[in-house]
């Protein structure tokens, strides 16, 4: 028998018109697309569904935007086939932002304060640096000594800094604009076989990003948040966790820090996971977990089609 983990989508996995399909085909999604739109006071389900792109991948749009996108399929698992999270997937996770919506998923967040929490948290990061301050570098074929390399070459801390160790030779490294130049030009003096800036608005998950730590440390800790029905592993520690007051902390701590991807899928499979089951929007990390543990197997959930192959095979 399958033992499951379920993996939620970050930001880069956004595109429009996503979740359009399962939102037609069953009230149980449309519902969920309702209640996240109520909850900001505006219709982001149209933004998601309509575009424009441009919309769409502002970050405070994107971060609430797959949140709603994976659990509107995930209650139509839970309404359309009574699937219950807690007897059948053995540990949560999710990338960045991704990190909320495993939370919402096992019932720790309830969808509408996920979703103004994500929306704070966007808003919160993009005013944390001035636009074309920072941004943000993906090295393709790096080890994580070359990227430690680069980032003391170009000045360490509150210059450049990895922010995302994805595994599978994908390390993202963020920090100030004339750092991430400096490091294209190391990597190819290492032969690192690409880097590539991404095309995002701020250096994320690196110390410039203080102020939106403070800003989600004061909003986690009134937010309504109890333990979840299932483990989940954190980005910032790679490890389970169900103490509320820990993953509070980690939350906050996780906007400044680095998302060790890599050591999540290890962690999953050293406590027995063996199918990886990628919620929502994307099939980026199920790609990434394959390339770190070839032997176990992933899943996508975000059509109709998906889900009904999904129930079927339970």
């Amino acid at each position: 028998m399958a033992v499951y983990a379920f993996i939620f989508p970050g930001q880069g996995s956004q595109t429009v018109g996503m979740g359009q399909d399962i939102a037609h085909a069953f009230p149980a999604a449309r519902a969920v697309f309702e209640e996240v739109d109520d909850a900001l006071g505006d219709h982001l389900s149209t933004i998601i569904f309509n575009g424009p792109a441009d919309s769409l991948t502002s970050t405070e749009n994107t971060q609430p935007a797959l949140m709603a996108v994976s659990m509107a399929v995930l209650r139509v698992l839970e309404q359309e086939g009574g699937f219950d999270i807690g007897k059948i997937v053995t540990v949560l996770a999710g990338h960045s932002l991704g990190e909320y919506t495993a939370l919402a998923a096992g019932k720790a967040l309830m969808i509408p304060e996920t979703a103004r929490l994500l929306r704070l948290r966007g808003q919160a990061m993009q005013r944390a640096v001035p636009l074309g301050e920072g941004g943000m570098l993906a090295l393709i074929g790096s080890s994580i000594e070359q990227a430690n390399e680069i980032c003391t070459q170009c000045g360490g801390v509150g210059n450049l800094e990895i922010a995302n160790d994805n595994g599978g030779g994908q390390i993202v490294l963020s920090g100030k604009m004339a750092c991430l130049e400096k490091a294209i030009t190391i990597a190819k003096e290492m032969k690192i076989k690409r880097a590539v800036t991404l095309p995002v608005s701020a250096p994320f998950h690196s110390s410039l990003m203080e102020s939106a730590k403070d800003v989600m440390a004061e909003a986690l800790a009134q937010a309504h948040l109890v333990a979840p029905v299932i483990p989940l592993i954190s980005n910032v520690t790679a490890c389970c966790e169900t103490d509320v007051d820990v993953i509070r902390q980690n939350l906050a701590q996780q906007v400044v820090g680095r998302v060790r991807w890599r050591e999540t899928i290890h962690e999953m499979v050293r406590i027995g996971v063996d199918t990886f089951v990628e919620v929502g929007a994307g099939k980026v990390l199920s790609g990434i977990a394959k390339r770190i543990a070839p032997d176990i197997s992933t899943l996508n959930i975000s059509t109709p089609a998906d889900v009904d192959s999904f129930l079927k095979s339970l």
